[in-house]
């Protein structure tokens, strides 16, 4: 099995887009010099340096912080900020934030202009002190995760914690809040902190109203709860050591915190496993970056979302007991001669339905093949659909 390292702790030097976009960075001495250069910013800095001081000391902090760690909590609207100024000590809670507003609903980010907030693990990679929202601090959506998991077309981006207090898919805060977290967040890069974490939950694992509602709004969509369960991991183990735990991401796009994936709770122990299908599979050396001509589903577009709208009705019977809609993610080889082949099932339900799922989209017609330099050649597909019955 393929792991990627998504982490408590990342590898590699990325400076903030602000800096990269800007020539002249280099003849500041320091990163918050640079920051402090830009008149908001100075201005924020001059307000309220003297009131975040204080109020680390009324907490017995040291001021500035080395290390900095957010958390939100989307259906709670709130976002926390955890301080820690040598490496093996626990994370402390200096303040907890009132989010603005919230769009969309609870669950990832899988396309552009769905209007959610991701879900997941990330960290900071933008500092923006001219942003339209006042201050923004970028995060890198889509992860490792995401881009296994969302739409390959259009994953979507642009994704910020910042100030005006509206949102269409970000994490707004008052200017007054995001100025605060700015400066802190700005200060721990200045003194070594490349990646600050942030992470993203559905709600707050332990209030009761919070588990009741996201418990209410998984009961018919298995792999929504599945997906929670995973972040539930991290909160727990956050809760217990106040220090960050590593966060894998399988080939499949599935979080494992600390090494560990759960089971599909759709799934028995005593389950008998059906005898393996053979499916088809083509050894193709040569598949197609980028091509004149997209390979056409006999019919065209619509009717290839007419075929996957019907396939997803006749899939329905086939889910788990209890489970009455899945969303799924399919990839495959359209082949030179026009055969789809090679079908994987990225984003799944289980091990029997995505077997059938992939046997039954064998069955579907040839393609034109896609176009290059005016010869046929092959192309990767990957789509997502839902499995429900209207």
């Amino acid at each position: 099995m393929k792991i990627l390292l998504l982490g408590s702790f990342f590898l590699g030097f990325l400076l903030p887009l602000s800096a990269q976009k800007t020539s002249s960075y280099s003849t500041y001495s320091s990163f918050i010099e640079y920051q402090k250069a830009i008149p908001r910013l100075g201005d924020a800095l001059k307000r309220k340096e003297d009131t975040l001081q204080k109020q680390f000391e009324k907490k017995g902090l040291v001021w500035p912080a080395k290390f900095l760690y957010i958390r939100s909590f989307k259906y709670d609207s709130q976002l926390e900020v955890w301080v820690k100024n040598e490496l093996k000590e626990p994370f402390t809670l200096f303040k907890t934030y009132k989010v603005c507003a919230l769009a969309g609903t609870l669950g990832p980010k899988r396309i552009a202009g769905d209007y959610q907030v991701p879900e997941g693990f990330y960290y900071i990679n933008e500092f923006n002190p001219q942003s339209n929202y006042h201050l923004s601090l970028g995060i890198n959506y889509p992860n490792i995760s995401d881009r296994i998991l969302s739409d390959s077309l259009q994953p979507g981006g642009d994704i910020y914690i910042h100030g005006s207090c509206v949102t269409v898919g970000c994490i707004p805060m008052t200017d007054d809040q995001i100025e605060e977290i700015y400066l802190m967040a700005a200060l721990a890069k200045d003194l070594g902190q490349d990646f600050i974490p942030v992470h993203i939950f559905p709600i707050r694992y332990n209030v009761k109203r919070s588990t009741d509602y996201l418990n209410n709004l998984t009961k018919d969509d298995i792999s929504l709860k599945r997906f929670a369960s995973k972040l539930e991991d991290a909160f727990n183990y956050f809760e217990r050591h106040k220090q960050l735990p590593v966060v894998l991401v399988n080939e499949n796009g599935e979080y494992m915190v600390n090494g560990i994936i759960k089971k599909d709770p759709a799934e028995k122990k005593d389950r008998i496993k059906r005898p393996p299908v053979q499916h088809r599979v083509r050894n193709i050396p040569d598949v197609a970056q980028v091509v004149n001509q997209w390979p056409q589903f006999p019919g065209g577009g619509d009717a290839f979302l007419g075929y996957l709208k019907q396939l997803g009705k006749d899939m329905v019977d086939q889910l788990p007991t209890g489970m009455i809609k899945a969303f799924v993610i399919v990839e495959f080889l359209v082949d030179k001669d026009g055969i789809p082949t090679n079908f994987n099932v990225v984003k799944g339900v289980s091990e029997d339905f995505d077997d059938e799922l992939i046997t039954r989209m064998e069955k579907m017609p040839e393609w034109l093949p896609a176009i290059l330099n005016d010869k046929p050649v092959a192309k990767k597909i990957k789509q997502s659909f839902a499995i429900e019955q209207e």
